[in-house]
């Protein structure tokens, strides 16, 4: 990714499927009838989108000399 527009949006898909998976894992929880190894996978998966994000806008800052 080159500029930062193309990263501001990458960011932005990334933080609705972080919300999407948020919300599945919340009605899995509540509903009671779900599979620990999917709801496993599900938090995987929210982790890594998270540090994803994390790594998007670590790229947005300015290197600031020490």
């Amino acid at each position: 990714m080159k500029n930062v527009e193309d990263i501001q949006r990458r960011i932005i898909e990334l933080d609705v499927e972080h919300r999407d998976l948020d919300a599945v894992i919340n009605m899995l929880t509540l509903d009671g009838h779900y599979d620990q190894l999917q709801l496993r996978r599900l938090k995987k998966r929210k982790l890594q989108l998270k540090d994803h994000i994390m790594l998007l806008k670590m790229q947005l800052v300015p290197d600031v000399p020490a």
